[in-house]
This record gives C-alpha cells, sequence and structure tokens, in this order.
C-alpha cells in the first residue's frame, strides 16, 4: 500500500458568517477557487496534476449546489481535465475529503488529490437545504431528533459540566487564538481573500474577540426557549433520556461556535508525486476513521472516533503530542478531555471555533492545517484531528510528520 502525504494547506481567513461579515461578498465558487489557485501557485501544479478535487460543503443548495467542486475547478487556474465532486459528512466534511483523498492514493487509485471544503454561511443559511432528518417528521420521531444546541445541553447535563466549566473554555479559545493571530502562527497557511481587482478584503480571521467570565455571564442561554417552548425539545431529550431529570441550558453565543465564511484546501499525494513535482512532504496521513453514535445526543462522536482512529494506527492515547478537536460546543471538548483525561495544554492551543468560527464544510481541513502548522512550529511528531458531526457522527485523523 501507498503512503499518503500531506505536501502542503492553504486556508482563507474566517469571516463572520452575516451579511456585515467581510467575506458576504464572496461566493463560494470564487472563495473556492481562491484556495485552489493558493495551492496552484505555491506547488507549480501544471496541466493534470492531481486526479481530482474532493471538496466538501454541507448546504449544498443553490449557489452552493451542482457540483461545487467542478465549478470551483472550471472557476480556478487549476487544468480543466482535473474532474471535482463535492461531498456532505456535515461538519467534518472537509476532513473527510482529506480522509478520502488520502485513502484513494494509499489505495493506489491516483497519484494525487486536492481535498478540502468551504462554507458561505452568510450567503446560504445553515439548514435552508431542508433536509429530512430534521424536516421529515416520521425521521425526527424515530431518531428523537432535537437541534445540535439541544444535544450539546444533553451532553454538558448527562456529563456534568456547569455553565462555568463550558464559559471558561470559550474565554481561553479566545485567549489562545488571540495570541496565535498576533504571533503570526497562522501567516504560513493563510491566504488573503481579494476582490476581482486584487484588492484585499480580509487577510486574518476576524471573529477573535477579548472576552471574560464576566462578560460570558451576562448572555442567555440560546437552547432554553427552544427545549422548553413548543415543539417541546426538552421533552423530547427526556424521553431518549429518562435518567436525566432535566436538561440544563448552559450554552449561548458565547461557548458556541460562530457562524463563519472560509475554505481550505490540502495537497495530498505518493512518495512519486513529490519525486515528479519537487515537492517535500511535510507529514504523511498514518490513520482515519468515521463512526455512527446516538443521533440524538449527537455530538459524542469525538470520542469514539479517536478510539477508532488509535487503533487503526496502533498507537495510545499518550502517544499523540497535539490533538485539534472541533469546538462546535463547548461541552464536546470536554466530554472530549474528561473521557480521555487530555492534557488541555495538547488540546486546542491556538483556539478554535468558538473563537474563530466554524464554516461547517472547510473546518476539517482547517483544523488539520492548524495542526500540522503547529507540529511543525514546535517540533513535535504526531498529531489527531476529530470533529463531532451532526445526525449522530465523528471523524478523526492522525498524521505524523516526516
Amino acid at each position: 500500500m501507498n503512503e499518503a502525504y500531506i505536501y502542503d494547506a492553504v486556508r482563507s481567513p474566517r469571516g463572520k458568517g452575516k451579511k456585515d461579515g467581510s467575506l458576504h461578498e464572496v461566493p463560494a465558487v470564487r472563495l473556492s477557487a481562491l484556495a485552489l489557485n493558493a495551492l496552484k501557485e505555491r506547488n507549480n501544479l501544471e496541466g493534470h496534476a492531481v486526479e481530482d478535487v474532493i471538496w466538501g460543503n454541507v448546504t449544498q443548495v443553490g449557489e452552493q449546489g451542482a457540483c461545487l467542486a467542478r465549478s470551483a475547478v472550471l472557476y480556478s487556474e487549476l487544468d480543466e481535465s482535473i474532474p471535482g465532486v463535492s461531498i456532505n459528512r456535515f461538519c467534518a466534511s472537509g476532513l473527510e475529503a482529506v480522509n478520502m483523498a488520502a485513502n484513494q492514493v494509499r489505495g493506489g487509485a491516483g497519484d494525487a488529490y486536492i481535498a478540502g471544503g468551504v462554507e458561505s454561511m452568510s450567503r446560504v443559511p445553515m439548514g435552508s437545504d431542508g433536509g429530512a432528518i430534521a424536516a421529515d417528521p416520521t425521521l425526527a420521531m424515530k431518531t428523537y431528533f432535537v437541534p445540535q444546541g439541544i444535544s450539546a445541553d444533553i451532553i454538558a447535563t448527562k456529563y456534568g459540566f456547569s455553565r462555568d466549566e463550558c464559559d471558561a473554555l470559550a474565554v481561553e479559545s479566545q485567549k489562545r487564538a488571540a495570541e496565535a493571530r498576533a504571533e503570526g502562527r497562522f501567516d504560513g497557511t493563510i491566504f488573503t481573500v481579494t476582490d476581482q481587482n486584487g484588492l484585499s478584503i480580509l487577510e486574518q480571521d476576524e471573529m477573535i474577540r477579548e472576552t471574560d467570565m464576566q462578560a460570558l455571564a451576562g448572555l442567555n442561554p440560546s437552547f432554553k426557549a427552544l427545549g422548553e417552548q413548543m415543539p417541546g425539545f426538552d421533552a423530547v431529550a427526556l424521553l431518549k433520556y429518562p435518567e436525566l431529570e432535566r436538561i440544563n441550558h448552559v450554552h449561548h453565543a458565547g461557548n458556541s461556535s460562530g457562524i463563519a465564511d472560509g475554505a481550505a484546501a490540502v495537497l495530498i499525494g505518493n512518495k512519486a508525486f513529490g519525486e515528479r513535482h519537487g515537492l517535500k512532504p511535510r507529514a504523511r496521513i498514518r490513520a482515519t476513521s468515521r463512526v455512527g453514535t446516538d443521533p440524538t445526543i449527537m455530538l459524542t462522536g469525538p470520542v469514539p472516533a479517536t478510539e477508532r482512529v488509535l487503533a487503526a494506527a496502533g498507537m495510545e492515547f499518550g502517544d499523540i503530542d497535539l490533538f485539534e478537536v472541533n469546538e462546535a460546543f463547548a461541552s464536546v471538548v470536554l466530554r472530549f478531555q474528561q473521557y480521555f483525561d487530555a492534557d488541555m495544554d495538547k488540546v486546542n492551543v491556538n483556539g478554535g471555533a468558538i473563537a474563530m468560527g466554524h464554516p461547517l464544510g472547510a473546518t476539517g481541513a482547517i483544523i488539520l492545517s492548524t495542526l500540522l502548522d503547529e507540529l511543525e512550529r514546535r517540533d513535535l511528531e504526531t498529531g489527531l484531528a476529530t470533529l463531532c458531526i451532526g445526525s449522530g457522527m465523528g471523524a478523526g485523523t492522525i498524521i505524523e510528520r516526516v
């Protein structure tokens, strides 16, 4: 079996995913093309240099529909002989694209791929595709469906995480992200998003802000009304988990991931590809995983995904130097820390989606690139990236520097 190497990774800055966000004027197809162009230029990719572009995006409707991956290739400066395929594994779409590409390379189905993803949440709102998981009452009843924010609150209730613990994690995420940005830790990977005239629109992540426990204490729980009023999602949750007396609503805008716009791309290939193009690999993808989990609590996937990817790599939890656990909600990371007794000095050391936002289809590729950059900066060897996923799934990837 071939080894699959990461040769390079780029990402856009993350913009606020609302109409007043800096990237609102940039459609997903253009944002994707800018990422592809950045990777092409940095690595001199001419002609049919890669087998395919595997591109994650979650809300595949409107301007993000119709195989956005192929549209992005045609919009970009890549050769038109390179095809493209769009995939959707909800919040892990960007990481799943990387995993698919790596496993294609390992299996001999092509020498190289570009993988990653995009989401323009300011232009194509989350949920606007009207998926059956939330819209079909028969399926919703069968799965005891509740919105993700309620799921995050179920995790906090079931595993004993207080509002203060969730807020403290959020404050630390903001602090770490601000320090990382100020020290230029993201600069080697971020490309500047420009307009049609080549003028800069956004150069750095724009959602990072100063906050403290007192400021977060003043925010109302975001999902309390949704849970307690009709249609009564708390009641649905308690049918599934009768051992709980009630749901403690601890999540709000300050300790949940921000809605964001962004794109990221990763260049993956075998040894022959690197030799042919004069490129040096930065890391190899040692193992990948994907799991299904309870669809009501929904967001616990990082735990079994991590166990599975460690088993696939023949490694123990203590063998990993750094972790990236997507901060969809504070309780997701707290559950990961609790289950594995993880050292938080090794988890999300540059902050996460609570501070910088979660552009759904791109985040998995973003956190993988952040992980690789930090391993190089600290001269460490191995890293693990994992995300929770809507409808009850999880994904994981272990990378090892070479």
